[in-house]
């Protein structure tokens, strides 16, 4: 099934897109249904909407992100990306570093700013070097710690597209503290345009657990990239263990698969050692498409107006306390 969220008249509801691509409302709002039964419950609600008249045609709403997410790691699976990507952001001359291969690092990022599959972006604050990411999420369904990669299966809803909008020069910056990504990251993602139960991708799985999915990326419809999902360095399922471990995952959870090859325009930029094609700027049209999951397409716009950043104050005017 493919389940929607989406706005009409002020109304927000999700749906399962039914034939002829009209909406069939479902009982209650998708996260709710995947934290009262995983993928179960959304099979399930959304057989008996299909059975109910049909209701707007999908492009007569505003589509939303096909959920709210809990909360959203994003990886970083793909080999290729990441070589390209050192070379762009740090320099970096060697090969994918050796730590990279021991485990699926992640980050945490906000779950406040998903954007819909045809929504505009605005452009980060204070950002020249503004980039998109072509990657797939996976969304888990249960409350769960320490899961082999063949329990963390079992709790798998569905997969969506997701772009995570990333401001290249600030997370250069931020790069230089020992705490991670922080506004570099934090403005904008879009997920869409359906969440795509798993039992419909199961035909893509290859013998060792793979999705093998094309995905492409265009700016202004000019192709940028092209890979298949198949070349990550992990299964979601060994992702969702990983985040398990010594920790707990839960539903509404959104993994991303990280960047894949030639998805975004800084590893572009490493392995060509300049930065073409540009940065991208208000009035570039993003165009994300995965097989068997569907085409967001962004426009950017600029950034909002922001108050200014306070300096910190230097040493400890205030002594210490007793």
């Amino acid at each position: 099934m493919k389940i929607a969220r989406y706005e009409l008249d002020g109304v927000t509801r999700s749906a399962v897109l039914g034939e002829n691509s009209a909406l069939h409302d479902l009982s209650e709002d998708v996260r709710t249904l995947i934290e009262h039964g995983g993928l179960q419950a959304i099979l399930e609600a959304g057989n008996t909407a299909l059975a109910n008249d049909p209701g707007p045609h999908v492009d007569a709403v505003h589509l939303l992100a096909p959920l709210r997410p809990a909360s959203i790691r994003d990886s970083v699976s793909f080999e290729a990306h990441i070589e390209g990507a050192r070379k762009s952001q740090e320099g970096a001359k060697d090969a994918v570093p050796a730590r990279w291969y021991e485990a699926p690092c992640f980050y945490f990022t906000n779950p406040h700013v998903c954007h819909g599959a045809f929504d505009d972006v605005r452009r980060f604050p204070d950002s020249e070097q503004f980039d998109l990411e072509c990657e797939v999420a996976v969304v888990y369904g249960e409350y769960a710690s320490n899961l082999t990669p063949e329990e963390a299966g079992k709790g798998i809803v569905g997969y969506t597209v997701f772009n995570d909008w990333s401001a290249r020069d600030i997370q250069r910056i931020e790069g230089q503290m020992p705490f991670g990504f922080f506004k570099g990251k934090d403005g904008a993602h879009t997920l869409g345009p359906y969440l795509v139960t798993a039992d419909e991708l199961e035909k893509y799985r290859t013998e060792d657990g793979f999705l093998d999915l094309t995905m492409r990326a265009y700016i202004n419809d000019e192709l940028l990239g092209e890979d298949s999902l198949a070349n990550m360095g992990w299964t979601f399922e060994e992702l969702i263990s990983f985040a398990s471990r010594g920790s707990v995952v839960g539903p509404g959870d959104v993994l991303g698969s990280g960047t894949c090859q030639r998805g975004c325009l800084t590893e572009i930029w490493g392995r060509a050692g300049s930065r073409n094609p540009p940065p991208l700027v208000p009035g570039d049209i993003v165009t994300l498409e995965v097989e068997g999951i569907g085409t967001v397409r962004n426009r950017i716009v600029e950034s909002a107006e922001v108050p200014e950043i306070p300096r910190g104050r230097k040493g400890q005017p205030r002594g210490a306390r007793h």
